[in-house]
């Protein structure tokens, strides 16, 4: 029989608790992390994670500062937005929470605010010359939307690709290997979408 505490973990969550779960499960999608994954890093259990993305259960305390911990952020960034004014949501260029990756290859920044109710996510990409971004295939039925906002780069989608220049656009598969290469002599910058299947 369930206590008191543990049928009221599997009540009705409050909304903070409900942002927190949302951002753990994108969080993880990021970075293509299975759920075994995050609880091997973490070390809260899968099936507990599991329950917390469903939000079929409260994260505690301690629970959501193991799992911030296993994503490399603080626990105030894994529940920072959480309180902001509803209807908008503003992400600032200086917030450095939300520039995803940094180095020698690129930069991604992201402009779509992780507790969004649809699985849309939108990146700003700066890839420096000869930068490549690789990635795996996605979920099955994820699409990516690509515009060039400078410079010239070659988009390869399975055995498929294209080049294009600033003001160019592209969509396709990535549920399939896939990459961005920029083969200019000066930084690219492009927008992002990948948009998953809602049935994942």
């Amino acid at each position: 029989m369930k206590s008191s505490r543990q049928a009221a973990e599997l009540t009705e969550i409050e909304p903070l608790s409900q942002y927190v779960c949302e951002r753990i499960r994108q969080l993880r999608k990021r970075r293509s992390w299975t759920l075994q994954q995050l609880a091997s890093t973490s070390g809260v259990s899968r099936s507990m994670l599991s329950q917390v993305e469903r939000g079929s259960a409260n994260p505690t305390l301690s629970v959501a500062f193991r799992i911030a911990q296993a994503f490399g952020i603080s626990l105030a960034d894994l529940v920072d937005g959480a309180t902001a004014e509803q209807g908008m949501d503003v992400i600032r260029k200086t917030e450095e929470q939300f520039v995803f990756r940094d180095d020698d290859n690129c930069k991604i920044r992201t402009l779509s605010p992780l507790n969004l109710e649809k699985d849309v996510e939108f990146y700003e990409v700066t890839l420096h010359p000869q930068g490549r971004l690789e990635s795996a295939a996605h979920f099955q039925g994820t699409r990516e939307f690509l515009t060039v906002q400078s410079g010239s780069i070659e988009v390869q989608s399975g055995e498929v690709s294209v080049v294009l220049r600033k003001g160019d656009s592209v969509q396709y598969a990535a549920d399939v290997d896939h990459s961005i290469n920029n083969i200019g002599k000066r930084d690219a910058v492009i927008f992002l979408v990948d948009i998953y299947s809602s049935s994942h």
